[in-house]
């Protein structure tokens, strides 16, 4: 099968949860007087995803068949020649992309109906999710860069108001401000870089830029010895850098763990996060031309990587310990893309999204399980009570540290061999830090998953005040329960509700498997963390799944160097239980073990005799004190100069009050010829009229008067 596809039916991919969203949204909340209940809202935002699932589905089989899209819906406006448009660019790209953004938000709405069930804002909810998966479908469906600004900020907004979806709720409140805040920094830097290719392309579809490449590549910027797509190909890049969390505009992420856990698994997994990925991978055929540019991404996600997993490993909160993973593998992804190996960074992406969806939803059913207590440190032993969120945490984890033969393995080992094969500069940083972070990966998510699953259980049990340690805390009593990092997960803010103001379990309690529409996703999910990387590495990599869609030059070498060691996925996988990072991997999962659950006395060693790491570990580098000294410290400083001189000097002392003072004066001026002698005003007309003569007559007066 070759062609075009029906636009028509394109179409609905989008608008599908759209409508539901509406429905939601508008007939299920207080705007319409709740016209709706919970039953029709959740299953019209379930069936409008499930639409658009199938739909993607079918559009993924007609790509691989050789059909194609490329067209514009609508024409919002003309100007000076330049057209503003809808449309959309079906390839394997956004075929890939479509089914990965509609299956997990698909399994995250069915998750939801369990996780969400005794929230008020029950509609509310779905509608935002599924809004938010309408805004993301049309930024990865978009063939131009109006679209894709439009879906770019759309994701954005959406998040803003799922993180602070309980706004009664202060940390949520400070969380989604700072992430919208963030995301503006990078936004400003994505939007020059529009326009700067809009300015010099003159076009802003993307096939057209595409076509001007070659002659875009020797232009410079005016003023300036840089070259023009260096600087646009950084900009767009500045604005990955906020959606994708990447260093240092990731300060954002963490803090977002404060939206509902079904939040987590959407926005981290699948959808935003991912989209300065995309981004990137599709704006291939310009980065490829300048190699500034991919070492400046290269180095960024090496940063990321590495050092955004160190700070996973003494998190307490269980769904910071995933937070900071997602940290770490989006560096992973943005690492392969400055090695030109987008297809690697692609195929990282949708596996990625599989197994971490998976572990943000089964760390919510861990939560639902522990009475909404997320602190680790009051968790152990809930093998035996939780089976299928075990299984499921435990091939999540396993994908996610790249075991051999599961998802994770082949996307992640991939991207170390590309690393080792490009000679950029800094090539050498990023190979030492996705190596070093294989180690610190299997580090803390084994320490999060032996804490959690295994080991002595410390829950339901009376709480001491000894809180000492988070990497050493499994030799002391448990905490509090709900004062974990995050101070509680906020559907766990039942307390902001009025619902229930305890959290984790009481003495005697036991944790319980959750429902059937939590566990369900997991299972779902689980799946494809397990098989879709052996089913689909030598399409993606080594096929012609990408051809004509990713742009590699030929001064890059990578992919070529990986085509000629990749022998099929069965002995790819044979080969690991050889290799360096299988031995790094299996060495952080030993240590993990070693460490909380055979000798406790290690990491309460660590603590004692480490703690100025431990201490900058636990400020976060100090990044979000440095943030709040410099830019927000600048900008308070900088506004109350300007409300001294602009607003209190000029406005209120010149403008106001001095009109008002000079209005005071000529009163007082004219009110002492208010005498009341008649003389005095005699006088005063005498000398109006003397005045008007002099001004008025057509010849002056004479010095003397003529004989």
């Amino acid at each position: 099968m070759t062609g075009q596809l029906n636009p028509s039916l394109l179409l609905a991919v989008p608008l599908a949860p759209l409508a539901g969203a509406a429905i939601a949204g508008l007939l299920g909340t207080q705007f319409f007087g709740n016209l709706v209940g919970r039953k029709i809202s959740h299953s019209v935002t379930i069936l409008g995803v499930l639409v658009a699932f199938v739909i993607s589905f079918i559009t993924l089989m007609a790509v691989r068949e050789g059909a194609t899209y490329n067209g514009t819906l609508y024409t919002w406006m003309t100007v000076a020649g330049m057209k503003l448009e809808v449309g959309f660019l079906i390839d394997s790209l956004t075929a890939m992309m479509m089914c990965v953004v509609t299956f997990v938000s698909l399994m995250v709405h069915i998750y939801t109906i369990g996780y969400m069930q005794d929230d008020p804002g029950y509609n509310r909810f779905f509608s935002y999710i599924s809004l938010f998966t309408f805004s993301m479908l049309m930024l990865v469906m978009s063939n131009n860069f109006l679209q894709l600004f439009f879906g770019w900020e759309a994701v954005g907004l959406v998040s803003y108001l799922l993180i602070g979806f309980w706004y009664t709720k202060p940390t949520a409140i400070f969380a989604n401000m700072k992430a919208f805040l963030v995301n503006r920094v990078g936004d400003f830097g994505f939007i020059l870089g529009i326009g700067l290719l809009m300015a010099y392309a003159g076009s802003m579809n993307y096939a057209e830029v595409f076509a001007k490449k070659d002659a875009l590549a020797q232009l410079m910027l005016p003023g300036s010895n840089w070259m023009l797509l260096t600087v646009a190909c950084i900009c767009l890049f500045i604005g990955a850098m906020g959606k994708s969390a990447q260093f240092p505009l990731h300060v954002w992420l963490p803090d977002s763990m404060e939206g509902p856990t079904p939040i987590s698994a959407l926005i981290h997994a699948a959808t935003m996060v991912t989209a300065g990925i995309f981004m990137v991978a599709r704006m291939s055929p310009l980065f490829e031309l300048s190699d500034t540019a991919l070492s400046f991404v290269m180095i960024i996600g090496s940063i990321t990587a590495l050092f955004m997993g160190f700070l996973g490993i003494i998190q307490n909160d269980i769904k910071r310990v995933v937070a900071y993973s997602t940290l770490s593998q989006l560096g992973y992804m943005t690492v392969a893309l400055g090695a030109s190996a987008y297809s690697v960074a692609v195929f990282h992406l949708m596996t990625h999204a599989f197994f971490k969806a998976l572990l943000f939803l089964a760390a919510g059913s861990v939560i639902i399980g522990m009475h909404h207590d997320q602190d680790i440190r009051n968790m152990g032993g809930l093998r035996k009570y939780m089976p299928i969120t075990w299984i499921t945490s435990l091939i999540g984890s396993l994908a996610l540290i790249g075991t051999p033969f599961f998802s994770g393995f082949y996307s992640k080992d991939s991207i170390i061999e590309a690393v080792g094969a490009t000679h950029l500069a800094g090539a050498g940083f990023a190979q030492f830090a996705v190596m070093a972070g294989v180690f610190v990966t299997a580090f803390y998510s084994f320490r999060m998953y032996f804490l959690v699953f295994h080991g002595k259980e410390r829950f339901g049990q009376a709480h001491d005040a000894d809180h000492a340690a988070p990497v050493a805390h499994v030799t002391h009593a448990p905490a509090a329960a709900g004062h974990g990092d995050a101070h509680g997960d906020a559907h766990a803010a039942n307390d902001d509700h009025g619902h229930d103001e305890h959290h984790g379990l009481a003495p005697g309690q036991k944790p319980h498997e959750t429902p059937w529409v939590v566990w369900l996703p997991l299972v779902l999910l689980a799946i494809p963390s397990a098989l879709i990387g052996y089913l689909t590495i030598e399409p993606m990599l080594f096929g012609d799944f990408f051809k004509g869609v990713i742009t590699v030059g030929e001064s890059h070498h990578a992919m070529e160097e990986l085509a000629h060691e990749f022998h099929g996925a069965a002995a790819m996988g044979l080969h690991a239980f050889t290799s360096l990072p299988f031995i790094f991997a299996a060495s952080g999962v030993i240590a993990a073990w070693y460490c909380y659950l055979v000798n406790p006395k290690v990491p309460a060693w660590c603590f004692k005799h480490l703690h100025a790491i431990y201490t900058l570990l636990d400020n976060k580098y100090y990044m979000d004190k440095f943030n709040d000294v410099v830019f927000a410290g600048g900008a308070r400083l900088l506004g109350g100069e300007l409300w001294k001189v602009g607003d209190k000097a000029l406005i209120d002392g010149l403008v106001v009050n001095g009109s008002a003072r000079a209005v005071g004066w000529f009163s007082r001026v004219t009110r002492l010829l208010q005498s009341g002698y008649i003389y005095h005003y005699a006088f005063v007309m005498i000398l109006g009229v003397l005045g008007f003569l002099t001004w008025f007559l057509p010849f002056p007066l004479p010095f003397h008067f003529a004989k």
